[in-house]
């Protein structure tokens, strides 16, 4: 994979944070993705948040998975701690990572076949243990990278581009998050950064596991059956010299509308997605109706925003185990082997 290096050049005129730095410094390299991709909106959100709680970019790990949204730690925070693990397997590396120091920030980005797929036994896991971390899912109900199939998050009836449905019932992170017992969940849309800036934030300074839901559209896939620009067709009919493939910028999605009220946008590949922000009476502390709200806004086809449950005395992973104060990768050989007669009366303990 090329990284491609942003310039070195800045603008004369940007602004310094607290800690001297300017938004560039918590930028990464350029985006490969598609023009016009809601994850990049995301990653930019990200760097406005980083950048506006004055944190130095060291002091944060970001881990993903395998996948497009996977692919977008590189494009924030390039002067940070960075994991790309393998496919729904992100939640045990960063667990790993957080017991190991507890002193980093944690950003976790997953997309929905990475989290809701073949990772969804470790996304709850990661959940009910607490692991004092940013959980985001860029959701945008398809498999971009092999070109459209429906995910486990799309919803039942939706159709693909050639208008074929899908069966089944979709996985509702969000509400899966809420019963598990996730201490900070929120919902939001890549194209509303006012929204969402300022629960990367919150999510970022919770102490617990966060968790932001993002629907992140995916502006371009065609690879379906009667298409001639799928790759199955284009092998079967060519004998092709360089397998390449041109994507056509696409303008990004932002929106704006008031608390209480609901928004249809029209997505890229001709749907409708609305969206509805919670009402400034909404109740951010009750878990059950947070849950029976969400579920309630699904039935009518609605996807409900903002900040949906948040636990204002919420305990992490640290203190369940009580671990001790100085992070675990900082301990000295003594501290983590004891000798034979603490390790005797630990197991002692256990009979």
């Amino acid at each position: 994979m090329t990284f491609v290096p942003k310039p070195r050049v800045h603008h004369p005129l940007l602004q310094f944070n607290e800690i001297g730095l300017t938004r560039r410094d918590y930028e990464g390299s350029v985006s490969t993705l598609c023009a016009g991709c809601g994850h990049d909106s995301v990653s930019a959100a990200v760097v406005i948040a980083c950048n506006e709680l004055a944190i130095p970019p060291h002091r944060f790990a970001k881990i993903s998975g395998i996948g497009c949204s996977s692919k977008t730690p590189s494009y924030f925070l390039g002067a940070s701690h960075g994991f790309n693990s393998v496919h729904g397997r992100m939640p045990s590396v960063a667990t790993g990572a957080n017991l190991a120091n507890h002193e980093l920030h944690c950003i976790g980005v997953s997309g929905d076949g990475d989290s809701a797929s073949i990772g969804v036994g470790q996304f709850a896991h990661i959940v009910r243990r607490k692991v004092n971390m940013l959980y985001i899912v860029d959701n945008n109900g398809t498999y971009g990278l092999t070109k459209g199939q429906f995910s486990a998050t799309n919803d039942r009836g939706s159709t693909s581009k050639r208008g074929v449905p899908n069966l089944y019932s979709p996985i509702d992170l969000v509400s899966m998050a809420l019963q598990i017992g996730a201490s900070f969940v929120a919902r939001s849309f890549s194209g509303d950064k006012q929204q969402l800036v300022p629960l990367i934030k919150a999510a970022i300074m919770h102490k617990g596991f966060a968790f932001i839901d993002v629907i992140s559209p995916c502006v371009m896939f065609n690879n379906h059956n009667g298409s001639t620009k799928s790759y199955q067709y284009v092998r079967e009919h060519t004998a092709s010299m360089v397998d390449a493939q041109l994507v056509m910028p696409h303008e990004q999605i932002e929106i704006e509308y008031a608390p209480g009220t609901h928004k249809e946008v029209d997505m890229p590949d001709g749907s409708v997605l609305r969206l509805r922000k919670i009402s400034e009476t909404y109740d951010p502390h009750d878990r059950v109706g947070a849950l029976n709200h969400v579920q309630r806004a699904q039935e009518q086809g609605d996807v409900i925003t903002g900040l949906l449950y948040v636990d204002p005395i919420a305990s992490d992973i640290h203190e369940v185990l009580e671990t001790t104060s100085t992070p675990l990768n900082q301990l000295e050989e003594t501290d983590l082997c004891p000798g034979s007669e603490a390790l005797t009366a630990v197991n002692a303990s256990f009979r």
